[in-house]
């Protein structure tokens, strides 16, 4: 009898999800990683977690930036455990964007409202306390269960052309159809706009949120990339996509969330929608910046092995003075710091708030999360904040931490320590 093979969870494209074009080129080199979500219970300790590629492909023909290396969706979605409803701000993000849209389009009563990846529901319920139909689909199936229990009805699928063609047999076409955050995660990019064309109502508009490419090169949001997020996404290549499929943009917000993102809004060609022209100002800007160019991207690289060289020379000084340090931050994001920062020798266990996390290993290096009050009892001399774009709130939630002669290290987008010495009781904390 032949050994077993083992079946692989990953395969690499060799064209571009956008375009098809084989004209891929190397733009941002990464350290492998494992699957960024992937904490692990005790009993799991001893099962090996593979690390799989993050670095990022160019296409030279329409400028979109991705990771050729897809891990299978089921892997990754199928027992997604993330509730939109347990981030307060991001619910509220999400009540504000409801509101946005209905003012903006202005629809009637009854109105059909799609949502694609809607996790548990929480930005349909708004748009039904308006008086709005509305629809999810989410291929995680328990979480998919869950929303239509609670009231909003949900396909636990992946969105392809078929399911919109069911969608649209059953229940008419949409007036509204969003996604977000979902863009980033999508493989079958072109059946997705595909199907979002075709559910479409002939003034009907797509709206979905991304986050935006210029943010992460001129702010170090490195910690966008990780395997969930296969395409990291700017104007001009999406511009050209919805035009393959008789669509186009006809508006785009700049938002803050997940470092800056970018609400965009979609039409079909034939809509009589004007279109604001914030779309070619946007793309002008982005081809000055040299996207569509390796360059920017390689000393991107370049900066970020920079920032690396100093944190480590930091926590190198530190242990050779025999002191103790700790992570603050367990998230998927919180990984790929982790690895493209090699942190795992340094850190004796990560805090966390997410009572999800705590009591579960770190993916890889299998570094216990333990609950942030346990800083006081452990004591670490230093804290790496690992989610650093919570580095203010999470400083403050610890001042305490701080005056009892502790130090944080926020490693983005610079190295920067705080210790108690840095601050005063009246003044708000400020890295030196």
């Amino acid at each position: 009898m032949g050994a077993r093979v083992k079946k692989s969870i990953v395969r690499t494209r060799k064209d571009c999800r956008l375009c098809g074009s084989l004209k891929l080129e190397l733009a941002l080199p990464m350290r492998p990683s494992p699957i960024g979500d992937a904490f692990v219970t005790k009993e799991q300790l001893t099962i090996p977690q593979d690390s799989y590629s993050l670095s990022l492909f160019l296409c030279m023909e329409c400028g979109h930036l991705q990771l050729p290396d897809v891990i299978d969706p089921e892997v990754l979605f199928g027992n997604y455990i993330y509730l939109t409803s347990t981030s307060p701000g991001l619910v509220e993000h999400f009540r504000k964007y409801a509101d946005n849209v209905l003012a903006r389009l202005s629809l009637p009563k009854d109105s059909l409202v799609v949502e694609i990846g809607s996790n548990d529901g929480s930005l349909l319920k708004f748009f039904q306390g308006h008086g709005m139909k509305v629809l999810g689909i989410d291929p995680a199936r328990d979480i998919a269960q869950q929303a239509s229990t609670s009231g909003v009805e949900t396909l636990p699928t992946f969105f392809t052309l078929d399911v919109s063609q069911r969608i649209k047999e059953q229940h008419g076409t949409a007036a509204v159809m969003t996604a977000n955050n979902v863009f980033a995660h999508a493989d079958n990019m072109t059946e997705i706009v595909d199907g979002i064309q075709n559910l479409l109502s002939p003034e009907g508009v797509f709206v979905f949120e991304v986050s935006y490419l210029p943010d992460m090169i001129e702010k170090n949001v490195f910690d966008t990339i990780y395997h969930e997020h296969l395409c990291h996404h700017r104007i001009q290549p999406l511009e050209t996509l919805f035009n393959r499929y008789g669509m186009c943009l006809f508006d785009v917000e700049r938002v803050p969330t997940k470092g800056g993102s970018i609400r965009g809004f979609a039409k079909k060609l034939s809509s009589q929608r004007a279109v604001s022209p914030i779309i070619q100002e946007m793309i002008q800007r982005e081809k000055q910046m040299g996207l569509d160019k390796v360059d920017v991207y390689m000393k991107f690289a370049e900066r970020l092995e920079l920032i690396k060289t100093n944190l480590n020379a930091a926590l190198d000084k530190l242990k050779a003075a025999g002191k103790s340090i700790a992570g603050y931050g367990a998230s998927t994001p919180n990984t790929t710091v982790v690895y493209q920062f090699e942190l795992g020798k340094y850190l004796d266990f990560i805090a966390d708030d997410n009572s999800i996390k705590q009591g579960r290993f770190s993916p890889g290096h299998h570094i216990p999360v333990l609950p942030s009050e346990v800083i006081y009892n452990k004591k670490p001399d230093c804290i790496v904040i690992i989610a650093w774009q919570y580095a203010e709130l999470i400083m403050k939630k610890h001042r305490r931490y701080l005056e009892e002669g502790g130090c944080f290290i926020v490693p983005l987008p610079g190295v920067k320590i705080v210790e108690k010495k840095t601050i005063t009781q009246n003044e708000s904390i400020t890295a030196v």
